[in-house]
């Protein structure tokens, strides 16, 4: 069986961010407070709580531009936070909503046709494990289902 890990973006990325580097855009992220839960923070794949600092920002997770690279809409906290480190275990982030779209990316970043699919809470990671036994596909991208939002992405460990 394929062992996974799930992994945030990276720390030098919402380093940049915090300290208002411009986003996949160009544009100065913008910093907003909660109004409620459920603002995931791709960096710590944990939750920002009610009424804290939050910023959104657009947000490419591949190395450079091609078709592929999908760029969209994420949540960071405010002020610096950790990493997520239990990066075996399923990440606070993904408890919340019923299903994701889990798809396979190439060694070259490009999306492995077939590979997309809406997948239950319960099923991540039995389905990135899946997907990561086959040596074509170099990681999977988890993002939001009614959304499509980024979330994480899953590596072999």
């Amino acid at each position: 069986m394929t062992a996974i890990v799930f992994n945030a973006i990276p720390t030098t990325d919402a380093e940049a961010l915090w300290a208002g580097a411009p986003d996949a855009y160009g544009l100065r992220p913008e910093r907003r407070f909660t109004q409620g839960d459920g603002y995931p923070c791709r960096h710590c794949l944990g939750f920002i709580g009610v009424g804290e600092p939050y910023l959104t920002l657009a947000y490419r997770p591949f190395p450079s531009l091609q078709p592929y690279a999908e760029t969209g809409p994420i949540f960071l906290h405010g002020e610096p936070c950790p990493r997520y480190t239990a990066s075996e275990v399923m990440p606070p982030v993904l408890t919340q909503s019923p299903d994701f779209i889990l798809r396979g990316y190439g060694h070259d970043d490009r999306i492995i046709y077939g590979t997309g699919a809406v997948t239950l809470r319960e099923k991540v990671e039995d389905r990135a494990r899946e997907l990561l036994g086959k040596p074509e596909i170099a990681y999977v991208h988890v993002r939001s289902a009614r959304n499509n939002c980024y979330q994480c992405r899953i590596d072999r460990a």
